[in-house]
This record gives C-alpha cells, sequence and structure tokens, in this order.
C-alpha cells in the first residue's frame, strides 16, 4: 500500500469578526481546518432567530462559513447579504435565515451546518462548540450578574469571569474527536469574553484542549475592547483564560510588533480602545514561546490581522510540528 501523506490538522476556536479574517488566509495552505464556532450571539439578526425558532445562533458559524466557501464572489455576497428595508427582514442576514431554514428541514442545527458547507464548497469543517443554544453571563468585579453575550460589553463594569447555562451543555462528539485528532490548535483572535471563553466553557470542551498533545497557539488582539479588556496587556488576556480554565495550556502567543499610526490610534480613542502591550516578562513567566511580527493591516480604517501573514506564520508552526511528531 503506498503512504498517503496526511495533510497536518488544525483546530481554531473562535467567533465574532477574528476568526473569519484569520481562516480566509488559512484556507489556501494544504492544511484540514476544523472551526470550532461560538454560539452565544443573543444580538441582532442571530439573537432573533434563536428567539423565535429556538435554534443557536447561526451568525459567527455564517461569518465561518463564508470565510472558508469556495464559491463565487457574487453567491458569497448574497449569503452575507443583510435586509435593510423597513419590514421583518430589517437586520437579518439572508444567510442566517438559511441556516435557520436548513435546520428546520434536517431537524439538527449540525445537520444544517454540514448540509450548507456542501453548498457553499466550504474548505475544512465548520462545527458549532453546542448543538444548543447557549446562554453567557459574566459576574462583575462588584459581584451583579449580567446575562447576554450582546450586553456584557455594554454594563460599564469590569468582568470578573464569564460563565454558561444551562448546566448540562454538551460539546459534539466530534469537536472532541478534532482536538484529539489536532496537530495545532489555534484560539482567537476576538474578544476574549464574548468570543474565545465561550467555547473553552463549554463542559469537556476544556478538559479536552487540556489533555491535548497539540502545539496549542493563541493569537492576541491587536487593541483592548472597551467593556471586555480595557488596558489588559497580552499577558493580562492569557491570565484572564486560564483563571476559567483547569489548567495552563498554551504554548505559544503571537503578537504583533508594529508601531499602529497616530492616525488610526486617534480614531480608536473615541472607543477607549488602544494597542495590546506585550509585556515580554510577564508572558516569558507564564512559559510561553512568543511569536512576534507585523501582523496587522488595514480594512476600511480598521485594524484587522493581516490574514496571509498570520496564516504563513501558523502554517510553518504546523510543518514544524508534524515533522518533530514524525521524525523524533
Amino acid at each position: 500500500m503506498p503512504t498517503i501523506t496526511k495533510q497536518p490538522r488544525v483546530v481554531i476556536i473562535g467567533g465574532g469578526t477574528g476568526l473569519p479574517v484569520l481562516l480566509r488566509g488559512l484556507k489556501n495552505y494544504p492544511v484540514d481546518i476544523t472551526a470550532i464556532v461560538t454560539v452565544a450571539d443573543d444580538g441582532g439578526s442571530s439573537g432573533r432567530l434563536r428567539n423565535e425558532l429556538d435554534i443557536p445562533a447561526p451568525g459567527d458559524i455564517r461569518n465561518v462559513l463564508a470565510a472558508l466557501s469556495d464559491v463565487e464572489p457574487l453567491i458569497e455576497r448574497m449569503f452575507q447579504h443583510r435586509f435593510a428595508s423597513s419590514n421583518e427582514l430589517t437586520g437579518h442576514s439572508l444567510g442566517n435565515l438559511i441556516i435557520a431554514a436548513m435546520t428546520s428541514i434536517t431537524g439538527d442545527f449540525v445537520h444544517a451546518i454540514q448540509e450548507m458547507s456542501k453548498v457553499l464548497n466550504v474548505r475544512g469543517k465548520v462545527l458549532p462548540s453546542a448543538n444548543q443554544s447557549v446562554i453567557l453571563h459574566a459576574e462583575m468585579e462588584d459581584g451583579s450578574i449580567v446575562t447576554g453575550e450582546s450586553k456584557i460589553p455594554y454594563s460599564g463594569k469590569k468582568i470578573r469571569r464569564v460563565f454558561l447555562s444551562p448546566a448540562d451543555i454538551m460539546p459534539l462528539r466530534e469537536t472532541i474527536q478534532e482536538i484529539k485528532q489536532a496537530d495545532l490548535i489555534v484560539l482567537g483572535p476576538g474578544s476574549l469574553y464574548t468570543s474565545i471563553l465561550p467555547n473553552l466553557l463549554v463542559p469537556s470542551l476544556g478538559e479536552e484542549i487540556c489533555r491535548s498533545k497539540a502545539k496549542k497557539v493563541y493569537i492576541c488582539n491587536l487593541m483592548t475592547q472597551a467593556g471586555e479588556t480595557l488596558d489588559y496587556t497580552a499577558s493580562d488576556h492569557v491570565k484572564a483564560i486560564y483563571n476559567h480554565m483547569s489548567c495552563s495550556f498554551m504554548s505559544s502567543i503571537l503578537v504583533n510588533n508594529k508601531a499602529i499610526p497616530d492616525a488610526v490610534l486617534d480614531r480608536y480613542k473615541e472607543e477607549y480602545a488602544k494597542p495590546v502591550k506585550f509585556d515580554l516578562e510577564s508572558l516569558k513567566a507564564l512559559g510561553l514561546d512568543i511569536i512576534e511580527g507585523e501582523i496587522y493591516n488595514f480594512d476600511n480604517n480598521v485594524i484587522r490581522h493581516d490574514t496571509k501573514k498570520v496564516a504563513d506564520i501558523l502554517y510553518k508552526l504546523l510543518l514544524n510540528e508534524t515533522n518533530s511528531h514524525h521524525h523524533p
């Protein structure tokens, strides 16, 4: 039998706007991609569909499917189209409605995502972190509780910890399987408390990441986020994740080392956002390998991770990882 060289396997965990940016670059490499995506969103179109149809939030999943899809640009634009007329469709994204329809037809959210992946010719697997609606809560420093992913950043208080309900959330079997088989597990980029942690808090999903032998890299956010990570350094982000987990599991952190122009910083000042300082000594004390790079660019004057550069760094990490596994 000829030996088939398997593609290295990468599992990327997150949600929001950060995850799709990363996936667009990575899908061009010969890697086996699994995206594990949060379903804790309760705002906008996602929130309305979730409440009216009792399905998990489709929005973050939709963005990931679009990012990994290989279809005509017009089809992707249609899938991502958001209605802006003054009726019941206002604010709904067509892709969210299609995922809701497919869930209704197949009777199962995960099955719906698998079927949508075929329709959109998706490179890789897209899995929700749970197959049911989950609700994100935050306990604030003053002990008060704020309920709902979309409300947490606007409470005007500092977050102590976040947690999920109901108590008996189960991850998918496939998700656990993919984490077990991964050569590299990537966290982020994304909102710390509302995109990344909701995945890690799904019971036994976090534990499986702790047990995994894969290299684990955290892609640090470029900017702090008011209501979530005001004045957080890079190590504060990592410590916040560890405080929610039963282990210290990260092997490396990817940080941006290129100064951000003043004109852009001024625009972000209005949002009380500033560049995340990477405090090298504290990161080293946490036992992390620090990977530095000029890893951002501008998209409509918004700072985003540079999809090509980050994908290239991750691919090199993967190659090192799989080579060291296969050639001890």
